[in-house]
């Protein structure tokens, strides 16, 4: 009720300056909040994942809190997990303003951001000052721009990040930096992955991919079969499209990758695609117009084990996380299930 209030005020305000108060405010609560003050999980809701145990199946995806300026206040919003960045090796100013609209009739986002962050230094330090903290943190890493090899920019990103966060994942699915999908292209992805688990180690952080909507299914298949050579730990499908289903915003012809309702079709059905490919031998993590709880389950049903959620938050307001996951605690004890597990790729 007080986000419905409070929404008109903020949509007056430019998209990313009204995301940064934001940050600012959940910077504030930060603060002051306990890390005892997080809501127990539901035990229904509880899993291991890539072997790492998650509270509950309902992240906040990378481009949200991109510098890792407030992970444990998201985590006490009731979200299992939080996933800081993309992150670069240098400081990036990303795209040129404005890069971020509100599609209000389609309760939608484009963004160009490309990949604007404090860079790998500073984001390194505040993973390190909160790693005594509880909670599953991952790092989505990218390449700078300009850079001369962007392989080597992963292989210096996990290096850094691997001994702060839970897992990492690669981000070559952003339509935002030039030329960045193309690692998505075979032999470039198998040259990328060899170089990413070279440069983690020993490091016990798990590497999870980043993947477009805007796939074929020749490349589906491709990058599946190098997924499981490579033994990644999850996939996360899927970033933002560069396609344009039918809008009814002004702002549609903005170039930059869609978010939203309007991704949710193409999201679910690529996900399905990934399920079948892989044939469930890796985890996958369902991303693209999830707004409600029958959305989060209808793509658990469909093969994802974890779900994450960002452009839903501007329309619908933080109490969202908590209706999502109470929302999932009630349907699986109607299914007569004793994990949310169970459900998984059951449709």
């Amino acid at each position: 009720m007080l986000y419905s209030l409070c929404r008109p005020l903020l949509f007056r305000i430019p998209a990313e300056s009204a995301h940064r108060l934001t940050i600012a405010a959940l910077r504030c609560a930060a603060q002051t909040a306990s890390n005892s003050g997080r809501s127990a999980p539901h035990p229904v809701l509880c899993q291991r994942v890539a072997g790492l145990v998650f509270p509950n199946p309902v992240g906040i995806a990378a481009g949200f809190d991109k510098n890792g300026e407030v992970p444990d206040a998201l985590l006490s919003l009731g979200f299992g997990f939080v996933e800081a960045g993309t992150v670069t090796p240098r400081p990036q100013e990303g795209n040129p303003k404005p890069r971020l609209f509100r599609l209000v009739e389609d309760n939608a986002v484009i963004n160009r951001m490309g990949f604007n962050n404090d860079g790998s230094a500073v984001v390194a330090s505040r993973l390190a000052a909160r790693q005594a903290n509880p909670g599953v943190i991952g790092a989505n890493i990218g390449a700078n721009k300009d850079s001369s090899d962007r392989i080597a920019d992963y292989a210096e990103m996990t290096r850094i990040m691997a001994p702060l966060a839970s897992y990492l994942t690669v981000n070559i699915s952003s339509p935002n930096t030039p030329g960045l999908r193309a690692l998505q292209d075979p032999a470039a992805l198998a040259d990328l992955l060899d170089a990413v688990i070279e440069a983690r180690g020993d490091h016990s952080a798990r590497l999870f991919l980043k993947l477009a909507p805007d796939l074929t299914s020749l490349d589906i298949d491709a990058i599946c079969k190098i997924a499981l050579d490579k033994q990644l730990d999850a996939l996360i499908v899927t970033n933002t499209t560069i396609t344009r289903p039918p809008l009814r915003s002004a702002l549609a012809s903005e170039a930059g990758g869609l978010s939203g309702a309007p991704l949710r079709p193409l999201a679910l059905q690529i996900l399905r695609d990934f399920r079948k490919a892989t044939g469930g031998a890796i985890p996958l993590i369902g991303v693209g117009g999830i707004a409600s709880a029958d959305d989060a389950w209808a793509r658990i049903c469909a093969g994802a084990s974890l779900i994450q959620i960002y452009s839903a938050l501007v329309y619908e307001g933080p109490g969202l996380v908590r209706r999502i996951v109470e929302g999932l605690a009630q349907r699986v004890l109607a299914e007569g299930m004793s994990s949310i597990a169970e459900a998984v790729g059951s449709a």
